[in-house]
Protein backbone atom coordinates (compact mmCIF):
# COMPACT_ATOMS: atom_id res chain seq x y z
CA UNK A 1 0.00 0.00 0.00
CA UNK A 2 1.35 3.42 -0.94
CA UNK A 3 2.29 5.97 1.67
CA UNK A 4 -0.47 8.29 0.39
CA UNK A 5 -3.16 5.65 0.91
CA UNK A 6 -1.84 4.83 4.39
CA UNK A 7 -2.00 8.45 5.36
CA UNK A 8 -5.53 8.75 3.97
CA UNK A 9 -6.68 5.66 5.89
CA UNK A 10 -5.13 6.94 9.10
CA UNK A 11 -6.94 10.24 8.72
CA UNK A 12 -10.25 8.42 8.22
CA UNK A 13 -9.76 6.17 11.25
CA UNK A 14 -12.18 6.90 14.13
CA UNK A 15 -9.40 6.14 16.61
CA UNK A 16 -7.60 9.31 15.65
CA UNK A 17 -9.26 12.31 17.28
CA UNK A 18 -8.92 15.93 16.43
CA UNK A 19 -7.36 17.72 19.39
CA UNK A 20 -9.84 20.55 18.92
CA UNK A 21 -12.92 18.29 18.78
CA UNK A 22 -15.35 18.58 21.71
CA UNK A 23 -15.80 15.36 23.73
CA UNK A 24 -19.14 13.71 23.20
CA UNK A 25 -21.47 14.32 26.17
CA UNK A 26 -22.82 11.26 27.90
CA UNK A 27 -26.52 11.04 27.27
CA UNK A 28 -28.60 11.23 30.45
CA UNK A 29 -30.62 8.11 31.14
CA UNK A 30 -34.31 8.62 31.79
CA UNK A 31 -35.57 8.11 35.34
CA UNK A 32 -36.46 4.57 36.36
CA UNK A 33 -40.12 5.50 36.64
CA UNK A 34 -40.10 6.82 33.06
CA UNK A 35 -38.44 3.67 31.75
CA UNK A 36 -41.06 1.63 33.57
CA UNK A 37 -43.79 3.80 32.03
CA UNK A 38 -42.34 3.18 28.55
CA UNK A 39 -42.36 -0.56 29.21
CA UNK A 40 -46.07 -0.26 29.95
CA UNK A 41 -46.59 1.51 26.65
CA UNK A 42 -47.10 4.98 28.17
CA UNK A 43 -45.11 7.93 26.81
CA UNK A 44 -45.61 10.95 29.08
CA UNK A 45 -45.13 14.47 27.79
CA UNK A 46 -42.54 16.93 29.06
CA UNK A 47 -44.58 18.20 32.00
CA UNK A 48 -45.74 14.75 33.11
CA UNK A 49 -42.19 13.40 32.79
CA UNK A 50 -41.01 16.12 35.18
CA UNK A 51 -43.80 15.26 37.61
CA UNK A 52 -42.96 11.55 37.50
CA UNK A 53 -39.27 12.24 38.11
CA UNK A 54 -40.17 14.24 41.23
CA UNK A 55 -42.44 11.43 42.37
CA UNK A 56 -39.49 9.05 42.09
CA UNK A 57 -37.19 11.39 44.05
CA UNK A 58 -39.74 11.81 46.85
CA UNK A 59 -40.44 8.07 46.98
CA UNK A 60 -36.74 7.23 47.31
CA UNK A 61 -36.31 9.90 49.99
CA UNK A 62 -39.29 8.50 51.89
CA UNK A 63 -37.96 4.94 51.78
CA UNK A 64 -34.53 6.07 52.97
CA UNK A 65 -36.09 8.06 55.81
CA UNK A 66 -38.15 5.04 56.83
CA UNK A 67 -35.07 2.81 56.85
CA UNK A 68 -33.12 5.32 58.94
CA UNK A 69 -35.97 5.70 61.44
CA UNK A 70 -36.45 1.94 61.64
CA UNK A 71 -32.86 0.74 61.90
CA UNK A 72 -30.46 3.63 62.52
CA UNK A 73 -31.96 6.39 64.65
CA UNK A 74 -35.23 7.76 65.94
CA UNK A 75 -36.16 11.21 67.19
CA UNK A 76 -38.16 11.40 70.40
CA UNK A 77 -38.92 13.62 73.37
CA UNK A 78 -39.62 13.12 77.07
CA UNK A 79 -43.09 14.34 78.09
CA UNK A 80 -42.49 14.06 81.86
CA UNK A 81 -39.94 15.22 84.44
CA UNK A 82 -38.76 11.72 85.33
CA UNK A 83 -35.19 12.36 84.09
CA UNK A 84 -34.72 15.91 85.43
CA UNK A 85 -32.12 17.45 85.55
CA UNK A 86 -30.37 15.29 82.94
CA UNK A 87 -33.28 15.50 80.51
CA UNK A 88 -35.92 18.17 80.94
CA UNK A 89 -39.57 17.70 80.07
CA UNK A 90 -40.14 18.24 76.33
CA UNK A 91 -36.45 17.88 75.44
CA UNK A 92 -36.12 16.45 71.94
CA UNK A 93 -33.22 14.22 70.90
CA UNK A 94 -32.05 11.51 68.54
CA UNK A 95 -31.58 7.91 69.65
CA UNK A 96 -28.83 5.67 68.29
CA UNK A 97 -30.34 2.33 67.32
CA UNK A 98 -27.68 0.75 65.17
CA UNK A 99 -24.45 0.58 67.19
CA UNK A 100 -26.15 -1.36 69.98
CA UNK A 101 -26.60 -4.26 67.61
CA UNK A 102 -22.85 -4.75 68.13
CA UNK A 103 -22.31 -3.70 71.76
CA UNK A 104 -24.18 -3.73 75.05
CA UNK A 105 -25.51 -0.86 77.11
CA UNK A 106 -23.79 -0.48 80.48
CA UNK A 107 -25.00 0.55 83.95
CA UNK A 108 -24.97 4.33 84.14
CA UNK A 109 -26.11 4.77 80.52
CA UNK A 110 -29.40 6.43 79.68
CA UNK A 111 -31.45 3.90 77.74
CA UNK A 112 -34.60 4.01 75.63
CA UNK A 113 -36.91 0.99 75.56
CA UNK A 114 -40.47 -0.10 74.89
CA UNK A 115 -42.65 -0.44 77.98
CA UNK A 116 -46.29 -1.25 78.64
CA UNK A 117 -47.81 2.01 79.78
CA UNK A 118 -51.31 0.63 80.32
CA UNK A 119 -53.35 -2.56 80.02
CA UNK A 120 -56.58 -1.74 78.21
CA UNK A 121 -59.74 -3.72 77.55
CA UNK A 122 -59.94 -4.32 73.82
CA UNK A 123 -63.36 -5.95 73.73
CA UNK A 124 -65.97 -7.47 76.02
CA UNK A 125 -68.25 -10.41 75.32
CA UNK A 126 -71.91 -9.38 75.01
CA UNK A 127 -72.87 -11.44 78.04
CA UNK A 128 -70.71 -9.16 80.23
CA UNK A 129 -72.46 -5.91 79.29
CA UNK A 130 -74.26 -5.80 82.62
CA UNK A 131 -70.92 -5.19 84.39
CA UNK A 132 -69.03 -1.91 84.48
CA UNK A 133 -66.27 -3.20 82.18
CA UNK A 134 -66.21 -1.57 78.78
CA UNK A 135 -63.88 -1.53 75.75
CA UNK A 136 -61.26 1.16 76.22
CA UNK A 137 -61.24 0.94 80.02
CA UNK A 138 -57.85 0.78 81.70
CA UNK A 139 -57.42 -2.34 83.82
CA UNK A 140 -55.72 -1.42 87.09
CA UNK A 141 -55.93 -4.54 89.25
CA UNK A 142 -57.06 -8.16 89.40
CA UNK A 143 -58.00 -9.56 92.82
CA UNK A 144 -56.33 -6.57 94.44
CA UNK A 145 -52.97 -6.92 92.67
CA UNK A 146 -51.84 -3.95 90.58
CA UNK A 147 -51.53 -4.83 86.90
CA UNK A 148 -48.67 -3.60 84.69
CA UNK A 149 -48.91 -6.09 81.81
CA UNK A 150 -51.07 -8.89 80.42
CA UNK A 151 -48.55 -11.34 81.88
CA UNK A 152 -49.35 -9.92 85.33
CA UNK A 153 -53.02 -10.78 84.81
CA UNK A 154 -52.22 -14.34 83.85
CA UNK A 155 -49.83 -14.68 86.80
CA UNK A 156 -52.58 -13.61 89.21
CA UNK A 157 -55.05 -16.07 87.73
CA UNK A 158 -52.50 -18.87 87.98
CA UNK A 159 -52.18 -18.32 91.74
CA UNK A 160 -55.91 -18.47 92.47
CA UNK A 161 -57.51 -21.62 93.85
CA UNK A 162 -60.50 -23.16 92.12
CA UNK A 163 -63.70 -21.62 93.36
CA UNK A 164 -62.12 -18.20 94.04
CA UNK A 165 -64.06 -15.25 92.69
CA UNK A 166 -62.12 -13.28 90.06
CA UNK A 167 -62.52 -9.54 90.50
CA UNK A 168 -61.25 -6.89 88.14
CA UNK A 169 -60.95 -3.16 88.64
CA UNK A 170 -60.76 -0.56 85.91
CA UNK A 171 -59.79 3.06 86.36
CA UNK A 172 -62.57 5.19 87.78
CA UNK A 173 -64.85 2.30 88.78
CA UNK A 174 -65.15 -0.13 91.69
CA UNK A 175 -63.93 -3.72 91.44
CA UNK A 176 -66.43 -6.18 89.98
CA UNK A 177 -66.57 -9.97 90.02
CA UNK A 178 -66.49 -11.48 86.53
CA UNK A 179 -66.10 -15.23 87.08
CA UNK A 180 -65.09 -18.03 89.40
CA UNK A 181 -61.69 -19.68 88.96
CA UNK A 182 -61.67 -23.16 87.41
CA UNK A 183 -59.00 -25.35 85.86
CA UNK A 184 -60.12 -24.26 82.38
CA UNK A 185 -59.91 -20.56 83.16
CA UNK A 186 -56.36 -19.44 82.34
CA UNK A 187 -56.94 -15.87 81.15
CA UNK A 188 -59.60 -13.17 81.18
CA UNK A 189 -60.22 -13.95 77.54
CA UNK A 190 -61.73 -17.23 78.73
CA UNK A 191 -64.53 -15.23 80.35
CA UNK A 192 -64.96 -12.85 77.41
CA UNK A 193 -62.60 -10.00 78.28
CA UNK A 194 -59.91 -9.42 75.64
CA UNK A 195 -56.97 -7.26 76.71
CA UNK A 196 -54.36 -5.26 74.85
CA UNK A 197 -51.21 -3.47 75.95
CA UNK A 198 -50.54 0.18 75.17
CA UNK A 199 -46.77 0.45 74.75
CA UNK A 200 -44.63 3.57 74.78
CA UNK A 201 -40.96 4.50 74.53
CA UNK A 202 -39.53 5.09 78.00
CA UNK A 203 -36.26 6.84 78.89
CA UNK A 204 -34.48 5.83 82.12
CA UNK A 205 -31.00 5.21 83.48
CA UNK A 206 -29.69 1.66 83.49
CA UNK A 207 -28.82 0.65 87.05
CA UNK A 208 -28.21 -3.10 86.99
CA UNK A 209 -28.23 -6.02 84.58
CA UNK A 210 -29.15 -9.70 84.84
CA UNK A 211 -27.77 -11.52 87.88
CA UNK A 212 -27.00 -8.36 89.84
CA UNK A 213 -28.77 -7.51 93.10
CA UNK A 214 -30.16 -4.00 93.62
CA UNK A 215 -30.95 -2.37 96.94
CA UNK A 216 -31.99 1.26 97.48
CA UNK A 217 -31.49 2.52 101.01
CA UNK A 218 -30.73 5.85 102.62
CA UNK A 219 -31.12 7.61 99.28
CA UNK A 220 -28.30 5.60 97.68
CA UNK A 221 -28.29 2.65 95.27
CA UNK A 222 -26.27 -0.46 96.01
CA UNK A 223 -25.53 -3.12 93.40
CA UNK A 224 -24.13 -6.39 94.69
CA UNK A 225 -23.50 -4.62 98.00
CA UNK A 226 -21.42 -1.79 96.47
CA UNK A 227 -22.72 1.78 96.46
CA UNK A 228 -22.95 3.37 93.02
CA UNK A 229 -20.86 6.50 93.50
CA UNK A 230 -20.12 7.66 89.93
CA UNK A 231 -21.36 11.07 88.79
CA UNK A 232 -24.21 9.38 86.89
CA UNK A 233 -25.68 8.26 90.24
CA UNK A 234 -25.00 11.43 92.25
CA UNK A 235 -28.56 12.08 93.44
CA UNK A 236 -31.01 11.05 96.14
CA UNK A 237 -32.98 7.90 95.32
CA UNK A 238 -36.43 7.71 96.87
CA UNK A 239 -37.64 4.35 98.21
CA UNK A 240 -40.48 5.13 100.60
CA UNK A 241 -43.58 4.92 98.39
CA UNK A 242 -45.67 1.95 99.61
CA UNK A 243 -46.38 0.99 95.97
CA UNK A 244 -42.71 0.21 95.38
CA UNK A 245 -42.09 -3.51 95.32
CA UNK A 246 -38.65 -3.80 93.68
CA UNK A 247 -35.27 -2.59 94.85
CA UNK A 248 -36.50 -1.27 98.18
CA UNK A 249 -35.30 -4.59 99.58
CA UNK A 250 -32.46 -6.56 97.94
CA UNK A 251 -33.81 -7.54 94.51
CA UNK A 252 -32.02 -9.77 92.01
CA UNK A 253 -32.42 -8.87 88.34
CA UNK A 254 -33.63 -11.93 86.40
CA UNK A 255 -31.93 -13.29 83.32
CA UNK A 256 -32.47 -11.23 80.17
CA UNK A 257 -33.67 -8.17 82.09
CA UNK A 258 -32.53 -4.79 83.43
CA UNK A 259 -33.32 -2.63 86.45
CA UNK A 260 -33.80 1.04 85.53
CA UNK A 261 -34.52 4.26 87.42
CA UNK A 262 -35.39 7.81 86.51
CA UNK A 263 -32.92 10.44 87.70
CA UNK A 264 -35.78 12.34 89.34
CA UNK A 265 -36.85 9.45 91.56
CA UNK A 266 -39.43 11.53 93.41
CA UNK A 267 -41.35 11.74 90.13
CA UNK A 268 -40.47 8.67 88.08
CA UNK A 269 -42.47 5.60 87.13
CA UNK A 270 -39.71 3.01 86.91
CA UNK A 271 -38.45 -0.40 88.02
CA UNK A 272 -39.21 0.31 91.68
CA UNK A 273 -42.91 0.05 90.80
CA UNK A 274 -43.27 -2.32 87.86
CA UNK A 275 -40.15 -4.45 87.94
CA UNK A 276 -37.75 -5.13 85.12
CA UNK A 277 -37.10 -4.23 81.48
CA UNK A 278 -36.88 -7.10 79.03
CA UNK A 279 -33.61 -6.61 77.12
CA UNK A 280 -35.48 -7.47 73.92
CA UNK A 281 -37.45 -4.23 74.36
CA UNK A 282 -34.29 -2.10 74.25
CA UNK A 283 -34.31 0.49 71.45
CA UNK A 284 -31.07 2.44 71.86
CA UNK A 285 -29.44 5.36 73.64
CA UNK A 286 -29.94 9.11 73.29
CA UNK A 287 -26.89 10.74 71.74
CA UNK A 288 -27.79 14.18 70.35
CA UNK A 289 -30.17 16.77 71.75
CA UNK A 290 -31.79 19.09 69.21
CA UNK A 291 -34.17 21.00 71.46
CA UNK A 292 -34.07 23.33 73.29
CA UNK A 293 -31.44 25.22 71.35
CA UNK A 294 -29.62 26.43 74.46
CA UNK A 295 -28.76 22.78 75.25
CA UNK A 296 -28.22 21.67 71.65
CA UNK A 297 -25.46 19.08 71.30
CA UNK A 298 -24.09 15.68 72.30
CA UNK A 299 -25.64 14.05 75.37
CA UNK A 300 -25.28 10.90 77.48
CA UNK A 301 -21.45 11.20 77.35
CA UNK A 302 -21.86 9.62 73.98
CA UNK A 303 -18.61 10.06 72.11
CA UNK A 304 -16.60 9.17 75.20
CA UNK A 305 -18.07 5.66 75.32
CA UNK A 306 -15.78 2.73 74.80
CA UNK A 307 -12.61 4.77 75.38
Amino acid sequence: MSDDKKAQRASDSPSVLDDNAEPRKKEKKPAVILRFAHLLGYSPGTVMSEVLEWVEVLAVAGVLALLVMSFVTVRMHVPTESMVPTIEARDSFFVDRITYRFRDAEPGDIVVFWHTDAVLIRSVDERLDEWVVLPGDRLTSVNGRTIYSVDDVNDVLATLSNGTAISVKVSGAPAVSVAVKTDDLQSLEDVGIVLREHRMRYVKRLIAVEGQTVHIRGGNVYVDGQQLADAAFDRFYSSTDPRMGFGVTPTQVPEGHWFVLGDNTNNSWDSRFWGFVDVRDFIGEPFFRVWPLNRFGVMNGYFGKGQ
